[in-house]
């Protein structure tokens, strides 16, 4: 029975547990059912976006947009007229099209899916362009008084079919007006070309008799302008044929044309006007001034009173640029030139700027004059054509080459090097003055000076340090012109005799003496003779001086070598003599104890103490020294120490671990433990004598 109760209520828990579980199965079959179901999503065929939104007819749109084909081919459509047709790449479009000629106003972008025949549209403003573009001559030439002007009249993207307001033209005397005869009527896109002729296609009195700048007017608004001018054009050079025209004048009057420069009148012309127009020529003068001139005729008609026949025209010249150049062919700034004009009789000036002089000249021969520090150092003459000159001008200006070298000829670096000189200046007015030029040698031992006067004495002092070397090789007579001139200076040796003693005094011989120039550089090295003494021949300047004893240095000492010198060094570390005392733990001498000593940089050298534990070493160099020693023939050491020595002194060395008892070497260690026994049995012996001595038994008293 328990058996079968317990297997009910298993059965029961499993069923609970078991029908949630089927619940949500029932319910993921039915999801994923539903899904299978659907149909798959796609792109969409949509415009995203149009650059720019408006504009006239021509501009050129940017369009990007998707289709619902992935590859698939798309056409672009701007209203009822195809554009494009092309593929796109996977759902992207991107592509770009000219505005077709349309009328003003709101127009259809469309593009189409063709596989899946999907459109999608957005709108495209149109705006009105019209102009209005007198013709002009080729620049300078201009249109004179009674031409005809002829007008291109274009319009797109305006109203379709539709008449515009007559375009008029506004005089320069502001109060007459006159209106084009022809009208603008657009096609049925909005376009219109056409043209028209000023005065000809516009109302009565319509004329070009006045001077100045006319206006084309559009509803109102400025659309452009022309000028008209009594003269054919607007510039001129010297020899050109000026043309003058004017109408609109009483017949049989007599007028006067002048041109004047300034405040200066160039010509007065008396003319009469015998069939109503001035119409004369006028050459420019052979002499004529680069800049504006200002021609007018007189008496003024009553008719042209608001807008007389005065006009200006120019002689621009042509821009000229005079480039200086040294005798090495380099540019040269700062350079003062004086320009003559022969044929007007008068002198232009400028000074260069990175070797460049600029001037404006007219046709004509020309002569150039080139000062440096007001002094001349260059000519030229030149001729002006029809065109834009760059003229060269070579100036008699020299690059010098300064070169220091010692008596071994090595060039030194890094001398001062102070140039002198007097020169007479002949650009105003001759003044005699001096001028100083400074400058080093450098890393490659050469100092130049550029662009120097030639044919002049000049004055080189070279110095070290602030002292002069070179008074007796200083001068250059009549420097020669040329493109480089090489200076070359010579610095002397000086004599340096160097005696080496030891700590005692006492010469040292075949050690190294060595002088290193404080700028570097420059090293000599001589090894000391039997005395002691070492000459040598050094540059002028300033050192330091090293004694060696092979790699070891024993002294270094600065020194200011500008004349012949003689000197003592002392090598305090070098021949001393150091004993060496070796003594026991209680500082008594321990004598036959093999002493060693070692030098960096030195060999090593032994010695055995004697009966006062001394060893004596002579001869030594000073410093950081290492002591080992060995007693008796021991391979090891018992003590090593390093010491410093400086000067002749007594070293103690203590070998703590070692007692003399006896005569022989014992080792203090052993002998605490023997005193420690011996003592420890006395202690025994004292105690036991001492405890027999209490226990013995005392008589009794009687």
């Amino acid at each position: 029975m328990d058996a079968n109760h317990e297997g009910k209520h298993l059965a029961k828990s499993l069923h609970r547990k078991i029908k949630p579980l089927t619940f949500l199965l029932l319910i993921l079959t039915s999801v994923i059912t539903t899904l299978s179901l659907l149909p798959g999503v796609k792109a969409e065929t949509k415009i995203i976006s149009i650059d720019p939104s408006s504009g006239i007819v021509g501009t050129t749109v940017q369009v990007r947009a998707n289709i619902s084909t992935v590859n698939g081919t798309y056409e672009i459509w701007f209203d009822n007229t195809f554009l494009i047709s092309e593929n796109a790449s996977g759902n992207n479009v991107a592509m770009s099209f000219r505005v077709p000629h349309a009328p003003e106003g709101s127009h259809n972008i469309k593009i189409i899916d063709v596989q899946a025949g999907e459109p999608d549209t957005k709108t495209f403003s149109i705006l009105t362009s019209y102009s209005f573009e007198p013709a002009k001559r080729t620049s300078p030439a201009q249109f004179q008084e009674g031409d005809k002007v002829p007008i291109s009249v274009n319009m797109t993207g305006g109203k379709s079919n539709y008449t515009y307001p007559l375009i008029k033209v506004q005089t320069p005397s502001g109060n007459l007006t006159y209106e084009a005869l022809r009208n603008i009527t657009t096609t049925g896109v909005g376009d219109f070309d056409g043209n028209l002729s000023y005065p000809n296609d516009f109302s009565n009195g319509a004329n070009t008799n006045f001077t100045g700048e006319y206006k084309i007017l559009f509803n109102t608004t400025i659309a452009s302008r022309f000028f008209i001018g009594v003269t054919n054009s607007s510039e001129y050079h010297r020899g050109d044929l000026l043309n003058i025209k004017a109408v609109d004048y009483p017949r049989n009057q007599n007028v006067t044309i002048s041109i004047r420069y300034g405040n200066k009148t160039i010509d007065a012309i008396p003319l009469n006007v015998t069939e109503g127009i001035v119409d004369r020529n006028w050459p420019i003068p052979l002499n004529a001034t680069v800049g504006n001139y200002k021609l007018s005729i007189t008496p003024v008609p009553n008719s042209k009173l608001k807008a007389n026949d005065t006009q200006i025209f120019s002689v621009p010249g042509f821009k000229t640029e005079i480039l200086t150049r040294n005798l090495a062919n380099e540019t040269v700034p700062d350079i003062f030139v004086k320009v003559y004009d022969e044929s007007a009789g008068v002198y232009f000036t400028n000074r260069t700027a990175s070797g460049l002089a600029g001037f404006i000249f007219e046709r004509g021969k020309y002569a150039c004059e080139a000062f440096f520090q007001e002094v001349s150092v260059g000519k030229r003459n030149f001729t002006i054509t029809n065109k834009e000159e760059r003229v060269n001008l070579t100036c008699q200006l020299t690059n010098v080459n300064i070169k220091v070298i010692d008596a071994q000829n090595v060039s030194i670096p890094e001398v001062s090097i102070n140039l002198s000189y007097n020169y007479t200046t002949n650009l105003s007015k001759k003044e005699n003055r001096t001028e100083t030029k400074f400058g080093e040698t450098n890393i490659t031992r050469i100092l130049q000076f550029s662009s120097l006067l030639a044919n002049i004495t000049y004055i080189i002092n070279a110095s070290r340090y602030g002292k002069v070397f070179n008074q007796n090789n200083n001068t250059i007579s009549n420097l020669p012109a040329r493109a480089y001139v090489d200076v070359t200076i010579f610095c002397p040796a000086i004599t340096l005799e160097v005696n080496v003693t030891d700590a005692q005094h006492q010469p040292i011989a075949n050690v190294t003496v060595k002088t290193q120039e404080l700028m570097g550089g420059l090293h000599y090295s001589k090894n000391t003779n039997l005395d002691g003494k070492a000459v040598l021949n050094c540059t002028f300047g300033k050192y330091f001086i090293k004694v060696y004893a092979g790699e070891i240095a024993l002294n270094e000492t600065a020194l200011d070598l500008f004349q012949n010198q003689s000197i003592s060094v002392q090598c305090r570390l070098y021949g001393l003599t150091v004993l060496v005392k070796v003594v026991d733990y209680f500082g008594q001498p321990i004598s036959n104890a093999n002493v060693k000593l070692q030098r960096e940089g030195l060999a090593p050298r032994s010695n055995r103490t004697q009966p006062d534990g001394v060893t004596a070493f002579s001869s030594i160099t000073g410093g950081s020294l290492q002591m080992t020693v060995y007693l008796f023939d021991q391979t090891q050491p018992c003590v090593a120490r390093v010491f410093f020595a400086d000067s002749s002194r007594t070293i103690e060395i203590r070998l703590e671990k070692y007692v003399i008892l006896g005569g022989f070497l014992v080792e203090t260690g052993n002998l605490a433990t023997a005193i420690i026994i011996v003592a420890t049995a006395l202690l025994v012996l004292f105690v036991e004598v001492y405890r027999r001595k209490r226990s013995k038994p005392q008589k009794s008293p009687t």
